[in-house]
């Protein structure tokens, strides 16, 4: 007798930079075993979360990578790539498009996608920001994906930045230390587990 699909393995493709790999910190405390940890204690154990994070990675990193992230045993992936983009000033039509071919080869695939967004800060103009910012949803609705607004929302919604900044963040400013990443992970997890529902067919 066949298990019950709920039970058959699935292995999560996290396609992403530096937030993703888990920069400065030890490996298990980064976002991905982090996050794999959270899905087996609420509800998914049998699920694997594959670290395809690489440091400085921009969405034109992403979609060169994409088809050799996509092997045949993954069932879903968790798009976070742009932050790298924005510290370059990448025009957002050049960004679009590369995420526009990475949400085609998954959907070639049939691979369902949580499609993580990004806020640009306002020093480069606000058409730059709100064309970044309207691409991540627009994108979503486009293709279908599952879609959450901010990688970092759990510490963007933090009223005292400072104090934020100091417990959460790294001493370089940018990357969440483990107990950031732990909230992060907290807020992003029932979306990764709408994401492994979809890759069900629940």
């Amino acid at each position: 007798m066949a298990a019950p699909l709920a039970a058959q393995p699935l292995t999560v493709a996290a396609l992403g930079d530096s937030l993703t790999q888990g920069y400065g910190l030890p490996q298990p405390e980064g976002f991905v075993p982090q996050l794999e940890q959270w899905l087996h204690e609420n509800g998914a154990p049998e699920v694997k979360v594959l670290n395809a994070g690489v440091s400085g990675d921009t969405t034109a990193g992403g979609l060169s990578r994409v088809d050799w992230t996509l092997t045949d045993d993954v069932g879903a992936m968790i798009v976070a790539l742009g932050g790298n983009d924005l510290l370059r000033g990448i025009e957002p039509a050049t960004s679009r498009a590369n995420l526009e071919g990475i949400l085609k080869a998954a959907g070639a695939k049939d691979v369902p996608v949580l499609l993580i967004g990004l806020k640009a800060p306002g020093n480069y103009g606000p058409e730059y920001q709100a064309a970044f910012d309207a691409m991540y949803p627009d994108l979503a609705q486009q293709y279908g994906t599952l879609y959450a607004e901010s990688f970092l929302a759990a510490l963007e919604e933090m009223p005292d930045r400072d104090a934020t900044r100091a417990k959460y963040i790294q001493s370089d400013g940018i990357h969440p230390n483990a107990e950031g990443v732990k909230l992060i992970v907290r807020n992003l997890g029932p979306k990764v587990l709408e994401l492994i529902a979809r890759a069900r067919g629940e």
